[in-house]
């Protein structure tokens, strides 16, 4: 019993998007900071962003580190997570975002910093089908682990099942995941998503032995093509029902 509980043993507060805030060896975490209201965001590609965040970046507190899966992408940084980054002492990302952004530590795959009592691993992500960097840019994930806390896998945009496996088995375990999910889809690879759906986000739960499946980044921009009704369904039907937990927008909970 005692170590389901600490396996289990993260409170998360789920922003919007793919921007979450938990607390995690001694300090405060935030995922891909997206604060700005409802709007469009012209470029190659035009993305639109449809809601809100849940709570305003006015109040969401000192943070001690971000974790940026990339920053080419207004879904993932946007103008208000932008100006956040400059409050935040240490930002890891990749190190392409180091060479474009001040103030941030670039990490290759593989390559491991320590954050206070925390060992944070950067490890591979591929935002579409192989082959798709020239287009979509370079995306990592992180692995954390601490004594006493949760393996912790941010998964950023990542839409390969073959690397959540490799990720997996890389480490003892993984406890608790934060997938990016929502088979989020811009037509540029036609028909193939460039985040996990709901079928690939059960290949890569599978993937993950018996952690705890936290979906993020499924609902709040015009891009994303499945539902979170729709994956907690299939989640179901692939009897994975009791590992997904689905963090309500605006609230601390635990997973």
């Amino acid at each position: 019993m005692s170590e389901t509980i600490e396996r289990t043993a993260l409170e998360v507060l789920h922003i919007g998007g793919p921007t979450v805030r938990f607390r995690y060896g001694g300090s405060t975490w935030l995922t891909d900071p997206t604060f700005d209201e409802p709007g469009d965001y012209p470029g190659p590609i035009t993305l639109h962003k449809l809601t809100g965040p849940a709570v305003p970046v006015e109040e969401i507190g000192a943070i001690d580190v971000v974790l940026l899966s990339h920053d080419q992408h207004a879904d993932n940084l946007d103008t208000k997570g932008r100006a956040l980054l400059a409050t935040v002492d240490t930002v890891l990302s990749t190190t392409e975002a180091a060479e474009r952004l001040s103030g941030v530590r670039g990490l290759s795959a593989w390559e491991r910093v320590q954050v206070g009592a925390v060992t944070v691993t950067a490890v591979p992500a591929l935002h579409g089908p192989e082959g798709c960097e020239p287009f979509s840019g370079a995306v990592t994930g992180f692995v954390l682990e601490a004594a006493g806390e949760p393996t912790v896998y941010v998964s950023g945009d990542n839409a390969s099942v073959e690397l959540v496996g490799e990720i997996a088995g890389r480490f003892e375990r993984i406890d608790i995941a934060l997938l990016n999910v929502g088979a989020g889809n811009v037509g540029r690879f036609g028909d193939v998503d460039v985040t996990l759906n709901a079928r690939t986000a059960v290949q890569a739960a599978e993937s993950l032995g018996e952690a705890i499946i936290v979906p993020v980044h499924a609902e709040g921009w015009a891009h994303f093509t499945e539902t979170l009704d729709h994956l907690v369904r299939v989640v179901d039907y692939a009897g994975l029902a009791d590992r997904l937990r689905i963090p309500p927008a605006g609230q601390v909970v635990g997973v």
